[in-house]
């Protein structure tokens, strides 16, 4: 495939993903991202995948390095993505008397 179709569908997948996330109402953003963790993990594994592959056919470095980016990336986004869950079922959760 060419550079230009592979970016030209980035830039058109990035403006069509803003406008539909602004479209969401402020309640439901908390479970969105949850859901977006879950899609976050699947990211995780396909970028694994392409990048032990790149690894396996000695591709060129860039290749290499921008899967390592992403694996990077990803995980960051998994991570957070819990941890504001994580948050936000604690603030709904009853205290304890003690």
């Amino acid at each position: 495939m060419s550079p230009l179709i592979l970016i030209a569908v980035f830039i058109v997948s990035t403006v069509a993903g803003y406008f539909v996330i602004r479209q969401v109402p402020s309640l439901l953003h908390t479970p969105l991202m949850s859901g977006m963790n879950a899609l976050s993990g699947v990211t995780i594994v396909g970028v694994l995948t392409s990048t032990g592959l790149a690894l396996l056919l000695h591709q060129t470095v860039w290749g290499q390095v921008l899967g390592v980016l992403a694996i990077v990336l990803a995980t960051v986004n998994v991570v957070g993505g819990f941890g504001i869950t994580h948050r936000m079922l604690r603030m709904f959760s009853r205290k304890r008397k003690s």
